[in-house]
């Protein structure tokens, strides 16, 4: 029986939250925890059925009716245009984003629009996905924008010119290189956000339990295996995403890294400004957007 994070069935009562990544894993733990809240919950997932499934399950689960949801693959960027429309059309607030799909892919695959798959999904579509967004999220102030990034994050490293297109593929650098990216662009839009009542932070969830290398063949199977010996239970992997998105503690609180609920200083290399700000402006230039803000 999976163990409740919180307690209080009314603390985001009347927030409209979004849940990328919310059919398995720490996503639909998130999701289930914002619905027991009380708040309305839209997750996205790929797979259509998944999604329905899902939003039966946490509606049993929490008697929370507001939940729904939008389906997406976020490797695409006519899907993230498509998602941002479809939610606006049917939401008119949004006061919590939480970032959270993403994947490893240990051989090389370009996504739809021949972008490397890792940066794509990983970068690419928390960077489009919350800038297509950031104009209802601001008439919706505060608001919080939440991303999942990594401890992997530490080992990343970031060659701005080839992110998207790398000369030498290993699976685990770029990983490592995608979460990196995830504190990068964190700390460049929290700056970006300074004139605004919206705030934004990265997180590292822990080594989590869960079928999250399912689409890398055996080697997947095996990592999976791995993961569910040595990791964490999605329960307690889902408790810092929750924190974030939910936690009184976090409120006007920007440009954190947070960890087991306390933020905490991360790696050397994602405070250099110069490579948030370049990595920014490789991201407007491959996705055609980019919220300008107060710099």
């Amino acid at each position: 029986m999976a163990v409740r994070l919180s307690c209080r069935s009314q603390e985001m009562l009347g927030k409209t939250c979004l849940v990328t990544g919310a059919t398995g894993g720490i996503g639909r733990v998130t999701a289930l925890e914002l619905a027991h809240m009380s708040a309305n919950v839209i997750i996205v997932g790929r797979n259509p059925a998944k999604c329905a499934d899902t939003v039966v399950g946490i509606r049993e689960a929490t008697g929370n009716l507001a939940v729904e949801f939008l389906v997406a693959d976020l490797s695409s960027q006519q899907q993230i245009w498509q998602l941002a429309m479809d939610f606006q059309k049917r939401h008119t607030r949004l006061d919590v984003l939480v970032n959270n799909a993403g994947a490893l892919y240990f051989g090389r695959e370009k996504s739809v629009d021949g972008i490397e798959k890792t940066f794509a999904l990983n970068h690419l579509g928390y960077f489009m996905l919350t800038n297509l967004l950031l104009d209802v999220m601001i008439d919706s102030a505060p608001a919080r924008i939440v991303n999942v990034a990594s401890s992997a994050h530490k080992l990343g490293r970031l060659n701005v010119e080839d992110a998207h297109s790398p000369n030498r593929y290993f699976g685990w650098r770029a990983y490592s290189r995608s979460k990196l990216c995830n504190v990068l662009f964190t700390y460049e839009l929290a700056r970006r956000l300074k004139s605004t009542n919206v705030t934004v932070n990265a997180l590292d969830p822990g080594l989590v339990a869960t079928n999250f290398l399912t689409n890398n063949g055996f080697l997947g199977r095996f990592g999976n295996f791995l993961l569910r010996v040595r990791g964490i239970s999605v329960e307690d992997g889902a408790r810092t995403s929750v924190y974030t998105a939910s936690s009184p503690d976090m409120e006007g609180l920007s440009g954190k890294y947070v960890v087991k609920n306390r933020w905490v200083r991360s790696s050397k290399q994602s405070y250099d400004e110069v490579q948030q700000a370049a990595l920014w402006e490789v991201s407007v230039n491959l996705t055609g957007v980019g919220f300008k803000g107060a710099v």
